[in-house]
């Protein structure tokens, strides 16, 4: 799955518009980090690592930013849309992650956000499709897809972190 992101992210860089390819990059970035801190927790507990993280994260999350203002710049109303939709996954990845104590006790709520968050990118990759933007429709599942088994694997970490 990330080698399929990183050749998008590639295609992106060398065909794609600044936006395009500062985000692409931007999110391959925050999921390669996202995915060595939750499973190399251990290796960040060091100082000089968790700085460096630190600071990555957040010059990605600046693209990320940077990408949806040029987005709306651009009038590409479809990529700023699909922009801010991440935006919130992440946003609500993070909580489960950093908190799992609270999504237990709000895991209702949780579960439909997340549910109504995936639904609405599900529903941009037929809008791109029905455009004929094979492209695009491919690279939004293969992220939806991408984020949805992410967010089965830290649902489970959560619930085995609550039990014990």
């Amino acid at each position: 799955m990330f080698a399929l992101l990183a050749c998008n992210t590639t295609f992106y860089l060398f065909a794609g518009t600044l936006s395009e390819a500062l985000d692409a990059t931007a999110w391959l970035t925050l999921l390669a980090l996202f995915e060595l801190e939750t499973g190399f927790d251990d290796c960040f507990r060091v100082r000089g690592a968790a700085t460096a993280v630190r600071g990555v994260r957040l010059a990605a999350i600046a693209a990320v930013g940077a990408a949806a203002v040029g987005y709306g710049y651009q009038n590409e109303w479809l990529n700023t849309v699909n922009t801010g939709l991440w935006i919130a996954v992440v946003v609500l990845l993070e909580l489960e992650v950093r908190n799992p104590r609270a999504v237990v006790r709000h895991r209702a709520t949780c579960a439909i956000s997340a549910a109504a968050l995936y639904a609405a990118l599900a529903a941009l990759v037929l809008v791109w499709a029905w455009r004929r933007e094979w492209f695009d429709a491919y690279d939004a599942l293969l992220w939806l897809t991408a984020f949805a088994m992410i967010e089965m694997d830290v649902l489970q970490i959560s619930r085995r972190e609550v039990a014990v």
